[in-house]
């Protein structure tokens, strides 16, 4: 079984992809970055503003889904400047301080929209 998880307050795919799956039990959110929904521009702001805009849609798309983020079982990170690591890990333990996910942090040369940090996530349905 295979649904696709939309909802109008987290950012409009800017591909052809889905804001998320769910499949077996889990649900499978595409690479978030900062783009307000409301007007689907990205966001002005550093790397805290733009990470705490990512996890809003993230756990948006998640409780459209019927889950959250207390459920997140793992979350890649990729950030266009490692130096940008601590400020991004500050705002992102807040959102994940009991029982974090696994995660994987890389650096990339480029995200979409030119955006500072780009988040996807893997979380139990249920």
């Amino acid at each position: 079984m295979r649904d696709v998880i939309s909802t109008p307050d987290a950012p409009k795919a800017i591909g052809p992809y889905s804001q998320g799956i769910r499949a077996n039990g889990f649900i499978f959110v595409s690479g978030q970055v900062a783009i307000d929904p409301a007007t689907q521009q990205v966001i002005t702001g550093d790397i805290a503003a733009q990470t705490a805009r990512v996890i809003q849609n993230i756990s948006e798309i998640l409780e459209a889904a019927g889950s959250g983020l207390g459920k997140v079982v793992r979350t890649t990170v990729f950030l266009k400047n490692m130096g940008d690591f601590i400020a991004m890990n500050e705002v992102y333990g807040k959102y994940f301080s009991a029982s974090p996910p696994a995660r994987s942090t890389v650096e990339v040369s480029r995200l979409p929209k030119d955006v500072l940090v780009e988040i996807d996530v893997i979380a139990l349905a249920v």
